[in-house]
């Protein structure tokens, strides 16, 4: 691996082939025999940083439409907490299951799973039939996994029968030295950003990108009012910025008033405190509270001239959408991914039926979108929400941070760079950005 690393260091990319894979790599894992290990506790008393291990793994092989990339930089998401902490099912379930599928998928079924669902890198080996990348190539990964044999893909992937999110439902995920994707996961490297701010956007870029702007999703126009969930988090911050872009109206849903200034360091005008506002949706566990969504309701109008949102950003899940239903204008959509609070919602329908509101699920996003909105981050015109990087050997105390919403934006995990600030080609254009880059961090 110093070999690799020394050549990447060194700009000397064209010689990457020519280097022997090692054997074994470092890959932060979880452990089938320890699935069991939170039976009991509370989710939110769950510690990643007790189930997440740095093992050293043998290298698997290479296969067809297959690509070895040597990780210089990967990043948190929520699946990695939810892997972490077994919830809502043991990965290893997911493993067993996509093992059974080939014999090309079968060393996925392993009694550790190499976890994490972002990377920058480098190219180190492609299989038979890739011919789009290289060894030496500068890349990022997208994590839609598909196998694209039967018809359901074909109008779009994230339809396709076998579709899975890479270091999720599958092995040799980003978290890691070494990492095994499949072609059609890779992007290139924006020129202008360091490893670590290029690996962070990979999973919630597209995510919001589908969620958000696709026909795929919400189909957002100028001047949709778009109510936004977390916005100075992983999701919402590019949420956040796709509207303003876009030419719609964020109204920005926040927890604090730190968080509050970063979404106004982005541009947005129309910021809810929830915290200062002291909203209770929930009178106890199985009560939700019609007078507080109507309070919210009053207070999203009182911000927007007296309009409600057009487009409802979700993914808290649980606490939020009993709210986010109500408050939805006439006619307007309430799109959902993740559920970090909880995945059984629970909403009064007479506010969707007679309104005609419609609820509509997005789940990660196809190559294509993938592609737009990595395109975007490559030209400068959405920026990496990057607040704190760690080392590799410290996952657990990262994942933690996600776990109990501790961090803003995204959560980097430094891999093979030895240090933040490296991977730059391009100065000139980051010179241009560097204070929209730099938004989060130390945040």
């Amino acid at each position: 691996m110093q070999k690799i690393l020394d050549a990447i260091q060194a700009d000397e990319l064209d010689a990457i082939g020519s280097l022997p894979v090692p054997e074994s790599y470092r890959g932060v894992t979880v452990h089938a025999d320890e699935a069991g290990m939170f039976e009991g506790l509370e989710s939110r008393d769950k510690d990643p940083r007790k189930s997440l291990h740095l093992d050293d793994v043998p290298v698997p092989e290479l296969g067809p439409g297959e690509a070895l990339v040597a990780v210089m930089a990967s990043a948190i998401n929520y699946n990695t907490v939810w892997t972490s902490i077994f919830e809502p099912v043991s990965t290893f379930k997911f493993l067993e299951r996509y093992g059974k599928m080939s014999p090309l998928s079968k060393k996925h079924d392993l009694p550790y799973h190499v976890v994490g669902s972002d990377l920058s890198g480098v190219v180190l080996r492609t299989g038979p039939g890739v011919h789009a990348w290289k060894p030496g190539d500068e890349v990022v990964a997208h994590c839609l996994n598909v196998e694209l044999e039967g018809p359901d893909g074909h109008n779009d992937t994230m339809m396709d029968s076998e579709q899975r999110i890479w270091g999720f439902e599958t092995n040799f995920g980003g978290l890691a030295e070494v990492a095994l994707v499949k072609s059609n996961q890779l992007m290139p490297k924006p020129k202008h950003l360091t490893w670590e701010e290029a690996a962070s956007p990979g999973l919630v870029n597209s995510t919001a990108y589908r969620q958000l702007v696709s026909s795929n999703g919400a189909g957002m126009k100028q001047g949709d009012v778009v109510l936004i969930w977390g916005a100075s988090g992983g999701l919402g911050s590019y949420a956040t910025q796709f509207a303003l872009n876009g030419g719609a109206i964020p109204v920005c849903v926040v927890s604090s008033q730190e968080k509050a200034d970063i979404v106004r360091k982005m541009g947005a005008e129309l910021i809810i405190d929830r915290s200062a506002e002291g909203y209770k949706f929930w009178k106890d566990e199985n009560t939700q509270d019609p007078k507080e969504w109507q309070r919210f309701g009053k207070k999203i109008r009182e911000l927007t001239g007296g309009e409600d949102p057009d487009i409802v950003f979700e993914h808290p899940g649980r606490e939020t959408f009993g709210a986010s239903v109500y408050v939805t204008r006439k006619g307007g959509t309430i799109v959902t991914c993740a559920s970090t609070s909880g995945y059984m919602h629970q909403y009064d329908n007479r506010y969707l039926w007679m309104s005609l509101k419609r609820i509509v699920g997005s789940h990660f996003a196809n190559y294509r979108e993938s592609w737009e909105a990595n395109r975007l981050i490559a030209k400068g015109l959405i920026h990496p929400t990057l607040s704190k990087t760690y080392a590799l050997a410290d996952t657990g105390q990262a994942t933690l941070d996600v776990h109990r919403n501790a961090h803003q934006g995204k959560v980097g995990v430094l891999c093979l760079a030895p240090e933040e600030g490296l991977g730059v080609r391009d100065h000139e254009m980051r010179a241009k950005h560097l204070d929209a880059i730099n938004r989060f961090r130390g945040v």
